[in-house]
């Protein structure tokens, strides 16, 4: 998915890409080596676009917002676009009146940080220390990007922090043209490329490859729209959005780059082949825009958080009222957690009665009224993933028993799937269900072994899929039952943790019956039941706080050294990045789009997230990790350990990348 979410974005940026394209910019960087005066033509090419000057004010510019900009430049640099883009997109931005020379070509711009130019060679005009002034005194250096020539000055110029935060945000966006130019070109080539007569893709260490070059390329995308949209915020959240777009997009552009010419081999290390101009940009913008991470981790240690906001443009106005009154009404009762589930507030992407049918937008305004309230939906747990099954393919009489009781909290759920030998590969279960009759009632016998079942000893119910048919397609002879946790045959044993907690327990299944009315869907049909999700999911946008073991570094910023405060930085940049990602899904949802690739890579970064920084967070503890009766320390060691399992549960991280290169990236099984 490019910066753009809008159907106008999508548009301008395929439009410019087009044009882009046609125009051989590659050809000509190639051809300019050495002697990147050759590109000044370039200049009015752009102009006669207007690509430069849509972020600048009217009535001289586009009048547009920064974030079109930045799409305009994503797609531009998708395409490598040679010449003074960038300084001249800045400039339109800092001063208006440069825009019709900057149209017409004869205003070319270079940027300034220190004492280098970007776009010396060909520019008219620098800008430095937060003016545009024509330009002087300058000599030609030497840059690893054939797009883009380099002049050097006599004196290191001044830095102005609204030039910075813009080249910064804008120069972004070029990365994550480059990064999706480099994982467009890798799975392209990995589709056909075939070795040992099958598609390379085919191969788990390229689909593994493919899937991080995925990831990578998502976060730079969700950094760099983040800082195009802040821009107009408060400073301080422009500043904290353009320090994590600083972080994450100008070295993850390096990793994407590099990863693209792996997948290429040898053609891709040729000079014939493009994959090394893109490289060449990502290393001269990465020395350019130099990230620093520790910046990053100051700002956030001293409070400031990204929020994020929604502009409905005025759909929410027809549930505004009624979600207050019902908001209302659940903080005027004695028991909220029943009337949050008589006002269909628990869980309104639920149809009625449980929920309120609720759209993206009206579920969004809920959200808003109950957090304004305080007031916090407790969680259903394993509940979150049994009700909606039964919601979506149970009985009318499972519907009636469950489904308000679960809201309630008045039934809770545990979850009997994984098995020794069936964790992620779930068709290879080994749990029989055998048709049988007890006290005249129909039913079925279940003989197997559960492992990993966190909730076991404490749950009412539980989801089992168990195995009641086998044939050639061994998925295909699964049922899904509805198991009461009080029936005679099961022995629920604990399974002590590396924290020395048992969360998780065995479950052995001796015989254990169950009636056919607690058969969810159709016999032999529960992996599809298994897999399947609502058609209506829940959205959501993510709070301010950051993960705990983020906050908890953030503690220790101020005995760390440079290196600590930078891998605090990285960390904060990584888990606000998460939030985004998630926030694009809400977004998409709202523009009417189908689910991208943000959810699965929200949770592969996520789970990164949470192991990284709870490493951190012991790590920066140093010596103090050997104290005794330090509940911190406790805390920070029991996360540290806890979070070893997340990589595991629920899929682990490869089966993960293998779904994602398949699904996502449509590689080749």
């Amino acid at each position: 998915m490019p910066i753009g979410i809008s159907e106008d974005h999508l548009e301008l940026a395929e439009s410019l890409r087009q044009w882009a394209e046609a125009q051989s910019p590659r050809e000509a960087a190639k051809e300019a080596e050495g002697k990147p005066s050759s590109l000044t033509d370039w200049a009015a090419r752009v102009g006669e676009m207007g690509l430069c000057t849509i972020a600048a004010a009217e009535p001289e510019g586009g009048g547009g917002t920064l974030l079109d900009q930045a799409v305009a430049l994503e797609a531009a640099s998708y395409a490598l676009v040679p010449g003074p883009l960038l300084g001249n997109a800045v400039a339109g931005v800092v001063d208006a009146s440069l825009v019709s020379g900057i149209n017409d070509g004869s205003v070319r711009v270079g940027l300034a940080r220190g004492r280098v130019v970007l776009d010396g060679p060909v520019a008219t005009h620098v800008l430095a220390g937060g003016a545009v002034s024509p330009l002087s005194d300058l000599s030609e250096g030497s840059s690893p990007d054939l797009t883009r020539g380099v002049g050097l000055s006599a004196a290191a110029a001044a830095t102005d922090s609204r030039v910075d935060r813009l080249t910064v945000t804008l120069a972004a966006a070029e990365m994550s043209g480059v990064a999706r130019w480099c994982l467009d070109t890798a799975v392209a080539y990995a589709r056909v490329r075939e070795q040992f007569g099958r598609p390379i893709g085919a191969n788990q260490a390229i689909k593994h490859l493919c899937a991080e070059m995925l990831e990578t390329s998502e976060a730079i995308t969700a950094a760099a729209w983040d800082a195009a949209s802040a821009f107009g915020e408060a400073e301080e959240q422009w500043a904290l959005a353009v320090e994590v777009a600083r972080t994450i997009c100008f070295s993850g552009a390096v990793e994407v780059a590099h990863a693209c010419i792996q997948v290429l081999g040898g053609i891709g290390f040729t000079f014939e082949h493009d994959a090394h101009l893109y490289l060449r940009r990502a290393i001269a913008m990465r020395n350019f825009i130099d990230p620093r991470p520790e910046e990053l981790a100051s700002l956030a240690a001293g409070g400031v958080r990204r929020r994020l906001h929604v502009d409905f443009e005025g759909r929410d106005a027809s549930y505004r009222e009624d979600a207050r009154a019902r908001v209302q009404r659940v903080l005027d009762s004695a028991d909220q957690r029943a009337a949050l589930v008589e006002e269909g507030l628990l869980a309104p992407h639920w149809p009625s009665p449980y929920g309120l049918g609720a759209d993206a937008v009206q579920q969004l305004v809920i959200d808003e009224e109950l957090a304004a309230a305080g007031i916090s939906r407790p969680d259903l747990k394993i509940g979150g993933w049994a009700a909606p099954t039964i919601l979506e393919h149970g009985s009318v009489e499972q519907k009636d028993t469950f489904l308000r009781a679960t809201l309630a909290g008045e039934v809770t759920w545990c979850q009997l799937f994984s098995e020794p030998g069936a964790g992620s590969d779930l068709a290879s279960l080994r749990t029989r269900a055998e048709p049988t009759t007890r006290d005249g009632v129909d039913g079925f016998a279940l003989t197997g072994q559960k492992v990993w079942t966190s909730l076991a000893k404490e749950a009412d119910w539980a989801i089992c899929l168990a195995r009641t048919s086998s044939g050639e397609k061994p998925h295909a002879g699964i049922t899904y039952f509805l198991l009461d946790m009080s029936t005679p045959g099961i022995d629920i044993r604990p399974l002590r943790e590396m924290t020395g907690e048992a969360l998780f327990n065995e479950v052995f299944l001796d015989d254990v019956f169950v009636p056919a009315s607690r058969v969810v869907g159709e016999v032999d049909g529960g992996w599809r039941l298994a897999v399947t999700t609502l058609a209506n999911e829940r959205v959501a946008m993510a709070g301010t706080r950051l993960d705990e073991s983020v906050e908890r570094t953030l503690t220790l910023v101020d005995g760390a050294d440079l290196g600590q405060r930078r891998a605090i930085g990285e960390q904060v940049a990584l888990a606000e990045v998460g939030k985004l990602l998630g926030a694009r899904a809400t977004l998409k949802a709202l523009a009417g789009q189908g689910p991208g690739a943000e959810s699965s890579v929200a949770k592969l970064l996520g789970v990164r997230s949470r192991q990284d920084s709870s490493e951190l967070v012991v790590d920066l503890l140093g010596e103090r990790l050997f104290s005794v009766d330090d509940p911190e320390v406790a805390a920070a060691l029991h996360q540290r350990l806890l979070t070893r399992c997340l990589s595991i549960a629920g899929g682990t991280t490869q089966i993960l990348r293998n779904v994602a290169a398949e699904r996502i990236l449509g590689l080749p099984r």
